[in-house]
């Protein structure tokens, strides 16, 4: 067992007994939070990364917010924010405040080839399973993955009357227990797997690389997993064939994954705020069947954050991390539209943060 002693490492029984990971807002806290977003004016009065951490005033807050990034890095892995205003709120009001609390505690980064640096996680269509799908644009049920940077946040404006329930695994927990019932997939879990950047590259990126799932690392188990992409990744020139055992380790993984004692199931409800590490948390979501009216679809909005203090990462980590060394501007997908007022949100922010970039 690499891992038995860490927070990281727990079962659904662990988080059920155990709810310090939950944080709620006092109704207090929450005012000052949309009195803040409110004070600026119009949320869509100036471009997104043109809003700078000292125009929101969230010190009513920032102690409740704090716990809860903590929990996410030393602690579960996870944490669940509860009582981000809701009523009475625009989706661009919730997005807006969904960024300040991101100014506030770290460095976002880009999540797609439009180089965006919040998505609206909605049905628009998309189609998962195809070359370039990207499961935050469908209603499909996902795979369990981990997404492209250090941390991630998901807020919750509007849910699905019907699914779209979240999933969420240990994935030191589930390798702890490969290693035991199947030493041979778990060493076969430590070798390269081929990802694919999904059409999402900049100009000086390769269209995939080359990482293990599981990396035990500093005592922890750092995972990569999101098997559409090594799927995505077997369609493209120069990628090594998976082995059978490579394939086989991939299968049983995923089961351990979704055994009931590790898979822990919830709804986000309006005005949660999801915060998950992205290192050794693994997430999920069943398919949903949306609202009819627009005003009411399934919306969230999703942030990929670079915080400052994270620890470092396994070397090899650093193809897709951009870094492996703790501290700096890392992760995230530049895609097709990294430019010169992207990069100087980049400077400006990590600067504010006391970070390298």
């Amino acid at each position: 067992m690499t891992t038995a002693s860490a927070a990281a490492a727990w079962t659904v029984g662990d988080v059920e007994a155990d709810r310090s990971w939950v944080y709620r807002l006092s109704a207090a806290e929450s005012a000052a939070l949309l009195a803040a977003v409110r004070a600026v004016g119009d949320p869509d009065g100036r471009p997104l990364l043109d809003w700078r951490r000292e125009d929101f005033a969230l010190d009513a807050a920032l102690p409740t917010l704090a716990r809860a990034f903590a929990e996410v890095r030393d602690g579960r892995g996870m944490a669940l924010v509860k009582n981000l205003p809701r009523v009475g709120v625009t989706p661009s009001q919730f997005k807006l405040m969904t960024w300040a609390i991101g100014l506030h505690f770290g460095v976002a980064r880009p999540q797609n080839r439009a180089s965006d640096y919040i998505t609206e996680v909605k049905d628009v269509g998309s189609a998962y399973r195809g070359p370039s799908g990207r499961g935050y644009n469908s209603k499909a049920e996902l795979d369990f993955h981990s997404d492209s940077a250090d941390v991630v946040l998901l807020s919750c404006y509007n849910q699905a009357p019907v699914g779209g329930m979240t999933m969420c695994a240990s994935a030191a927990t589930a390798f702890d227990i490969v290693a035991v019932e199947r030493p041979d997939y778990a060493r076969t879990l430590t070798s390269d797997y081929a990802f694919s950047r999904n059409g999402e590259q900049a100009e000086d990126q390769a269209p995939w690389y080359a990482v293990p799932i599981c990396t035990p690392h500093d005592g922890r188990v750092f995972c990569r997993w999101n098997r559409n992409r090594i799927e995505n990744a077997q369609k493209l020139p120069g990628v090594a064939v998976l082995t059978e055992m490579q394939r086989d380790a991939m299968e049983y993984f995923d089961a351990v994954l979704r055994r009931p004692d590790n898979m822990f199931t919830m709804y986000l409800e309006p005005g949660d705020l999801q915060i998950l590490c992205n290192q050794s948390m693994l997430h999920s979501r069943t398919s949903f069947e949306d609202h009819p009216e627009e005003a009411k679809k399934r919306t969230l909005y999703r942030l990929w954050l670079a915080p400052p203090g994270a620890r470092p990462l396994p070397k090899s980590w650093a193809v897709f991390f951009g870094t492996a060394e703790p501290n700096t501007v890392r992760g995230g997908m530049k895609g097709h539209h990294y430019d010169t007022t992207r990069r100087a949100f980049d400077t400006r922010q990590a600067n504010a943060m006391g970070m390298t970039f």
